[in-house]
C-alpha cells in the first residue's frame, strides 16, 4: 500500500496557521500539528518522525516550520537537517507566517516590472518600509542576495530595525542598511535615492502618501502588500500589476492582489514539489524566490 504523505507542522506559536494547514491539505498532505515548539525541541521531534518509516519512504515525511520569526525558522530548519542522516532524511519547508513565499513573490513581481522599464534588480537601490515585520525583513534579504542595495526603514526610533539589519548583514554576508522613517523628513530621505520601494507594514496603515512619493525622484517600481484600505502606498491599488502611479513620473505600482496571486502559486507549487519528491529537499526563502521568478517569467 502506498504510504501517505505526512506534513508535521512545527510552530513556536500557540496555534497553527489555518491558511498553511489548508494549503498543505489541498496539496495532498495529511497534517499533524505541534505548537509551542522551540529550537531545542527540533532534533528530538525530527528523529522521532524520521525513524518511523523505512528509508524508501523517508521523503514522504515533511517538516513544516512556521512561526513569526524568520531567523528562528531558519535556525529550526538547520536543526532539523543536522538531526538527520542518510538514508533517513525527511524534507524541510520553512515559511514562517508565509513570509518566505510572500516576500519571494513580492520581489519577483517587482523585478519583472523593473526589467520592463529597462532596469535590473542587481545594483538597484531598494527601500523597505515596514521592515520591523517578518515579511519586510525577508524582502530585504532576498533583494540583497539578488544584488540590490537595501535599506530597511523603521517606523519608530527603536533599535529593532538597525539590529535586524546588522543581524541580516552578518548572517547572509550582504550589506544591508537601516533608515529612520519615524518622521516625514526621515521617510523622504529614505525615498530620495530609491529605485524600488517595498511597503510591508500592517494592514490598513498608510506608510507613504503621494506627497512623500514626490521625493522619490528615481522611483521605478513601488509595491505594497496591504490589501486593507487605506493602501500602504497612496496611489497603489490592491489590483495594480504595473499600473502607473499618479504623481510619480514614470513609476509603476504593484498591489497586494498581484503579489498574493504569485505567493499562492509559489506555496502551492513548493508543497506539490515536496508531495511528489522521491528525495528529501530543503525549502527556504531562496528556494521560494527561485520558484517565484520561474512563475513570474512564465506568466
Amino acid at each position: 500500500m502506498e504510504k501517505p504523505r505526512i506534513l508535521h507542522f512545527l510552530t513556536p506559536l500557540a496555534n497553527l496557521s489555518p491558511f498553511d494547514v489548508n494549503m498543505a491539505v489541498d496539496a495532498g498532505f495529511v497534517v499533524a500539528g505541534y505548537t509551542g515548539i522551540e529550537t531545542r525541541d527540533i532534533a528530538g521531534l525530527t528523529q522521532d518522525a524520521m525513524f518511523s518509516r523505512a528509508p524508501q519512504d523517508a521523503a514522504k515525511t515533511v517538516l513544516f516550520i512556521g512561526g513569526r520569526d524568520a531567523m528562528q525558522a531558519l535556525d529550526m530548519a538547520e536543526a532539523a537537517k543536522k538531526a538527520m542522516f542518510p538514508p533517513f532524511e525527511n524534507s524541510v519547508f520553512a515559511d514562517p507566517s508565509g513570509a518566505f513565499t510572500t516576500a519571494a513573490a513580492m520581489v519577483a513581481v517587482v523585478e519583472k516590472h523593473l526589467e520592463k522599464l529597462g532596469g535590473k534588480l542587481n545594483g538597484s537601490k531598494v527601500a523597505v518600509f515596514g521592515a520591523k515585520g517578518v515579511v519586510g525583513g525577508v524582502c530585504g534579504v532576498i533583494a540583497a542576495e539578488a544584488g540590490a542595495e537595501v535599506t530597511l526603514v523603521g517606523y519608530d526610533k527603536s533599535d529593532v530595525v538597525p539590529k535586524k539589519a546588522a543581524e541580516f548583514e552578518k548572517r547572509f554576508g550582504r550589506p544591508i542598511g537601516a533608515g529612520d522613517g519615524s518622521t516625514e523628513e526621515g521617510k523622504r530621505a529614505a525615498l530620495a535615492d530609491a529605485d524600488i520601494v517595498l511597503a510591508a507594514a500592517k494592514a490598513g496603515i498608510q506608510v507613504l502618501s503621494r506627497a512623500d512619493l514626490a521625493f522619490a525622484k528615481r522611483l521605478k517600481v513601488a509595491a505594497d502588500i496591504n490589501a486593507v484600505p487605506p493602501a500602504g502606498i497612496e496611489g497603489v491599488e490592491a489590483k495594480a500589476d504595473g499600473a502607473p502611479i499618479e504623481g510619480a513620473k514614470g513609476a509603476v505600482g504593484v498591489g497586494a492582489l498581484a503579489i498574493g496571486n504569485v505567493k499562492f502559486r509559489v506555496q502551492h507549487g513548493l508543497l506539490r514539489r515536496l508531495r511528489d519528491a522521491e528525495k528529501a529537499q530543503l525549502i527556504d526563502h531562496q528556494a521560494a524566490f527561485r520558484l517565484a521568478r520561474d512563475i513570474v517569467a512564465g506568466s
